[in-house]
């Protein structure tokens, strides 16, 4: 991992998993993208029938804490309602995609049941969730990350079997610290109490601290093992819904 990469990869390799895994399914599968939000990933589904779903509550600004992202445009949502009340057939659909969604739903594994009840046998689910989730868009988070053990337990039980799970890039440990090391500037700003021309001065300190630790953090990566069993930005599955039991 390059110097200037390392600890600012995260959403970028996200969006390169999940647009290959959409751009892979079959052309004309009818597809359900829960907690579509502002249909980041339509563009990878041109040869799908895509349909967005969203409880189109968060208006960007949410309850001012954590991370928020200002604006959301969530007008050209489909189905605007619970993810666990979605007003369509049982096994109406032959994909799902539920990518970073699942830290906002209070009951996650009654989402991922819900999802299952949607899935026609031998379809496909794609689904991503942070491992560690700062506090972002409250006061719709509810969970904090999702381990892979989350994912190995709970998504046989509610019929799925797992095809692929994986993190999405090469990440680990010390890209977790460098991508945190470069938040200093931005959290200081905003949580500081000190006058302005200090917080102004400090925040160029942490700007320094950043270019000073990317290197060497980026040196720490390069020459030990894999650390995802460690840290990873999140794990990424697919799985497929099994067939109804007799």
């Amino acid at each position: 991992m390059a110097t200037r990469s390392i600890g600012r990869r995260n959403d970028a390799d996200r969006a390169a998993w999940v647009s290959a895994q959409l751009e892979a399914l079959p052309a004309g599968w009818r597809l359900l993208d829960v907690g579509a939000g502002e249909l980041r990933f339509r563009p990878a589904c041109a040869h799908l029938h895509y349909v967005s779903q969203d409880f189109g509550r968060y208006d960007g600004r949410g309850d001012g804490a954590g991370l928020q992202t200002g604006t959301f445009d969530q007008s050209g949502i489909d189905l605007v309602c619970d993810v666990m009340d979605v007003p369509e057939p049982d096994g109406s659909f032959d994909a799902i995609l539920c990518t970073e969604v699942l830290e906002h739903v209070p009951d996650p594994i009654g989402a991922v049941r819900e999802m299952a009840r949607l899935l026609r046998p031998g379809g496909r689910l794609i689904l991503t969730a942070p491992f560690v989730s700062f506090t972002h868009f409250s006061p719709y988070h509810f969970h904090t990350g999702f381990a892979r053990y989350w994912y190995e337990h709970w998504l046989p039980r509610l019929g799925f079997a797992v095809i692929t799970l994986e993190p999405a890039g090469d990440d680990g440990f010390f890209d977790f610290l460098a991508q945190e090391i470069g938040r200093i500037p931005a959290i200081w700003r905003r949580y500081s109490h000190l006058p302005v021309i200090w917080t102004g001065l400090l925040a160029v300190v942490g700007r320094l601290a950043d270019r000073i630790a990317r290197p060497f953090l980026s040196r720490f990566h390069a020459w030990s093992d894999p650390s995802i069993d460690f840290y990873t930005h999140r794990w990424c599955c697919v799985a497929e819904r099994a067939p109804p039991t007799r």
